[in-house]
C-alpha cells in the first residue's frame, strides 16, 4: 500500500509516470525504506494504464462486496444469548451505566478554562 500510496501521490503532483527513484525518494522523505520486488512488481502493472480508470473499475468492484453479513449473526447471537440468561441482561445495563457515568466525569471543564 506504501508503494501505491506514493505512486498515487506523484500522479497527483503532475508526475504522470513515476519511476521507481522517484517513488523510493518519496518513501525515503518519512523514513520507509522502499522494497524494491513490490516495487517493480507495481510500476510494471501500471506501466500504460490510466490510474483514473483503474480507480473507477476498483470502485464499481468494492460496490459489489457484500458487507454487514456478520453483523447481523451477532446481533442475533447476543440475543439469544440475552433470553437464554435473563439474569444477565441488567447486569449488562448496569455496567454500561456505570462506564458511562465514569466518562462523564469530566465534564464541565473546558481546556480554557
Amino acid at each position: 500500500m506504501k508503494h501505491l500510496a506514493a505512486y498515487l501521490l506523484l500522479q497527483l503532483g503532475g508526475n504522470s509516470s513515476p519511476s521507481a527513484s522517484d517513488i523510493k525518494e518519496v518513501l525515503s522523505s518519512v523514513g520507509i525504506e522502499a522494497d524494491s520486488d513490490r516495487l517493480d512488481k507495481l510500476i510494471s502493472e501500471l506501466e500504460g494504464k490510466d490510474i483514473n480508470e483503474l480507480i473507477s473499475e476498483g470502485s464499481k468492484k468494492l460496490a459489489s462486496v457484500p458487507s454487514g453479513g456478520a453483523g447481523g449473526a451477532a446481533a442475533s447471537g447476543g440475543a439469544a444469548a440475552a433470553s437464554a440468561g435473563g439474569a444477565d441482561a441488567p447486569a449488562a445495563e448496569a455496567a454500561k451505566e456505570e462506564e458511562k457515568e465514569e466518562s462523564d466525569e469530566d465534564m464541565g471543564f473546558g481546556l480554557f478554562d
